[in-house]
């Protein structure tokens, strides 16, 4: 039977959780005192991530999930809700990248990006939204990316997935508008995270050469896991009655020298 949920208690669900923005997320939201459970396909890194928060004496669960796949989306959103209670926040997180160039890129591989990226939150939306609605309370938070907005080339499918995703965020928030759900995307910039780090050198090389072509890396500065990590947990911690719908994060720039 699912745990009775104090009115402060707002259990949390953070998919793509294994590493970088996800993991980080993870600690933030269990540090102020959620519980919070994970989901990623690298159940032993959730392992290790559930009893560092059990260690600084936090509340966790971890259990596998695929958000390509979904029964496990299903087995996953049952088990999470078993262990903690009714779901109040779902920070939609799990996604990837691939270098290529769209023409060259295969239609199938093209569309698992896409199943990953965008039709994986539409899961995760089916399977805790409906009950959201029934207590009339929730937050949903998608992470994007500001290739949403400023598409960056050769990245695939990265950009199309991206933009599907915030399309699909902004038409929620005026579905679910005086429902009590709170709809939100956080946009980071670029980061540094296990993303992209198995690419090929030279894919690597190519992606940011192409970048730099065209206006896209102004500076050499990146963002760390935690900036995002905060980001989000203001949004989802805001009370009730303010509503923080679109959050974008990017690095500073560098001092210039006098």
């Amino acid at each position: 039977m699912p745990k009775p949920v104090h009115p402060d208690r707002r259990p949390a669900v953070v998919t793509g959780a294994s590493s970088g923005i996800g993991a980080t997320t993870a600690l933030t939201l269990a540090a102020a005192g959620y519980p919070v459970a994970l989901g990623a396909r690298r159940v032993e890194k959730l392992t290790e991530l559930v009893e560092q928060i059990k260690a600084d004496g936090g509340e966790a669960v971890a259990h596998p999930l695929d958000v390509t796949d979904q029964a496990s989306v299903d087995a996953f959103a049952k088990a999470v809700t078993d262990d903690l209670g009714d779901i109040e926040v779902l920070v939609s997180n799990a996604g990837h990248v691939s270098p290529g160039i769209i023409h060259e890129v295969s239609t199938e591989r093209f569309a698992s990006e896409i199943d990953l990226n965008l039709l994986g939150a539409h899961r995760l939306v089916r399977a805790f939204v409906p009950g959201m609605l029934e207590r009339q309370r929730g937050d949903v938070l998608f992470v994007s990316s500001d290739v949403a907005v400023r598409a960056r080339p050769f990245m695939s499918s990265y950009a199309a997935g991206k933009w599907g995703l915030e399309g699909m965020a902004h038409a929620m928030q005026m579905e679910l508008e005086g429902s009590g759900i709170r709809i939100s995307i956080v946009r980071p910039g670029p980061t540094w995270s296990e993303m992209g780090t198995d690419w090929e050198d030279a894919a690597a090389a190519d992606v940011l050469t192409g970048w730099i072509k065209f206006g896209l890396a102004r500076h050499s500065h990146f963002l760390k896991p935690q900036a995002l990590a905060d980001a989000i947990a203001n949004v989802v911690s805001q009370p009730r009655g303010i509503h923080l719908n679109l959050v974008e994060v990017n690095p500073e720039a560098p001092l210039e020298k006098k």
